[in-house]
């Protein structure tokens, strides 16, 4: 975790000589659930030990004054103002005051510090965890804490919406605002219900190994899969005009081998991923009940086979860190994130990391020139205030 002495030393530094209160937010990693959330399905994420860490103290004026410890950036607004500053950085603070007032906080001008140690790229969502790091200050400073923990969550998803103009779903701020040490969540992507399942896998540890790779697409590769998914459940809409046909969470497997013929087989390939990831979790979470890994671990191997071969968004460089993984014995391992490169995931013995993590740093840098990054994840607590 980022030193709370180095953040307190800079706020110092930058601002009035006067000390603050320090909040921290961590970022997210997903066990599997993937590209199952605007098909109305469940993901499975757990906060991690690495996130943001600020010091805000109220400064008695109208004005926010931010400083990013990261870029060595300081930015200013008013409180009020309605444009909002021009730094994307500064924009997730301003976001998230314009948000919070509208919630019933009371905001006034204040101090703010930051610094973070999400790797960027990783896929473990820095912004989410950005977001609800300035909310759990914002409502604590200012709101007594009165903001619930879900309008905190959408409050974040607002500003990457409107301040900053990416079409998030939930599942990252969800994620940093209520995780828990030792559980990862069940969230039901269209109830909004979740449900906390232990994770305590002695004998293993949780792996990320990041590509450094980010292909870029021609096209809408995201938009073409959401369309193929919509147009399956058009199709079987059709078919059953008395039901109930929302998202491919409302269809079942004889349903889409009724429609396989008129929808082509690139959408169903795409629909039948969809379908098995939403058996591949509910065998998740009765496996973690059950504290049974082997069972996570395979079906994370099942994940990234339909992520590769049936979703294709997969690419070389992650289905060669899959294969190493296989060969070298590991429990599971599967692409984490959209696709197209960042990171895998993977659930590795005491006994074999250490073999693991050096054949995928030499084999990787062998064939495509550089190491991957290897950081180990600890499932830990969400956004709360530090002292």
């Amino acid at each position: 975790m980022i030193a709370i002495e180095e953040v307190r030393r800079r706020f110092i530094k930058h601002f009035d000589g006067k000390t603050g209160n320090i909040y921290f937010s961590p970022g997210r990693i997903n066990l599997i659930g993937e590209h199952t959330d605007y098909n109305g399905g469940f993901v499975f994420p757990g906060a991690v030990d690495k996130g943001i860490l600020a010091e805000v103290r109220p400064n008695g004026t109208d004005t926010v004054m931010c400083y990013s410890i990261d870029l060595k950036d300081r930015v200013e607004f008013k409180v009020n103002d309605t444009e909002g500053p021009r730094a994307t950085w500064a924009r997730f603070i301003y976001g998230m005051v314009q948000e919070m007032k509208a919630l019933g906080a009371d905001i006034k001008g204040f101090n703010i510090a930051f610094a973070g140690d999400v790797p960027l790229g990783a896929g473990m969502s820095s912004s989410a965890a950005m977001e609800s790091c300035f909310g759990c200050a914002l409502n604590d400073l200012f709101a007594d804490n009165k903001i619930s923990k879900w309008d905190i969550v959408l409050a974040g998803q607002a500003t990457e919406h409107k301040y900053i103009g990416v079409n998030c779903g939930i599942m990252d701020q969800f994620a940093s605002v209520f995780g828990k040490e030792g559980k990862l969540m069940r969230l039901d992507c269209r109830s909004r219900e979740f449900e906390y399942f232990p994770f305590h896998p002695k004998g293993y540890k949780l792996v990320l190994v990041n590509s450094k790779v980010k292909h870029e697409l021609a096209g809408s590769p995201y938009n073409d899969r959401r369309n193929s998914c919509e147009n399956v459940v058009k199709h079987i809409a059709a078919k059953y005009p008395d039901g109930k046909y929302e998202t491919l969470r409302d269809c079942s497997w004889e349903q889409l081998e009724e429609v396989r013929q008129e929808v082509g087989e690139e959408d169903y390939k795409r629909a039948h991923f969809v379908l098995g990831e939403k058996d591949r979790v509910l065998a998740v979470c009765d496996a973690l009940v059950a504290g049974d890994y082997e069972t996570v671990g395979q079906k994370m191997y099942e994940t990234h086979e339909g992520l590769s071969k049936e979703y294709e968004v997969s690419c070389e460089e992650l289905d060669f860190l899959n294969k190493l993984a296989k060969q070298d014995g590991v429990t599971g391992s599967r692409i984490m994130g959209g696709g197209f490169g960042g990171c895998t995931i993977n659930l590795v013995k005491d006994s074999l990391y250490d073999k693991f993590v050096a054949d995928a740093k030499t084999q990787f840098a062998a064939k495509y020139g550089h190491e991957p990054e290897v950081y180990d994840v600890i499932i830990s607590e969400g956004s709360h205030k530090v002292c």
